[in-house]
């Protein structure tokens, strides 16, 4: 076998390994939840890596604050918070998961799949 092709079998090898990886890193991230609150813990969000709302706790003490058209509109105003803070979360969740996938990927000459 000629030097060129052992070359380009270990390359494919190597890039069906971080194929695998790169689907086992999604598979975790999308099963690890993380939280985030507003409020100092009045409203807590839980998302998943992959962004997916999966739980939502709101203190009573919010519900009870209050005029009700001012204290909806202050559940809300910290129920986005909360979720916008949880999906911040989420995002960098991915990015340390994915960055030494994406370091590896930017060896292999690959562009803009490097880190920083």
């Amino acid at each position: 076998m000629s030097e060129g092709v052992s070359d380009m079998s270990g390359l494919l090898a190597h890039a069906q390994q971080m194929q695998q990886q790169l689907v086992e890193a999604q598979e975790a991230i999308a099963r690890t939840e993380v939280s985030g609150s507003a409020g100092g813990g009045l409203v807590t969000a839980r998302v998943t890596g992959a962004g997916e709302l999966v739980g939502l706790s709101i203190d009573p003490r919010v519900v009870e604050s209050g005029p009700p058209a001012e204290t909806a509109e202050a559940i809300a105003d910290l129920v986005l918070a909360a979720v916008r803070n949880a999906n911040h979360e989420a995002d960098a969740l991915r990015a340390k998961a994915m960055g030494p996938i994406a370091d590896a990927l930017g060896g292999l000459g690959l562009p803009g799949l490097s880190g920083p």
